[in-house]
């Protein structure tokens, strides 16, 4: 038997308008996550449209 994953809570990433799922590295700070990856927190200011 595998493991089967939850739903788990997803956000759109403003920079690339990609859709990224929860991660446990962000369990604490979930609400404050904003971005999908370094590389579009980095590229913040190249907001997708």
């Amino acid at each position: 038997m595998g493991h089967k994953k939850l739903h788990l809570p997803s956000k759109i990433c403003p920079v690339c308008g990609l859709s990224f799922a929860w991660r446990k590295k962000w369990e604490r700070y979930w609400d404050d996550v904003k971005y999908c990856s370094e590389k579009c927190r980095r590229n913040k200011n190249n907001v997708h449209d």
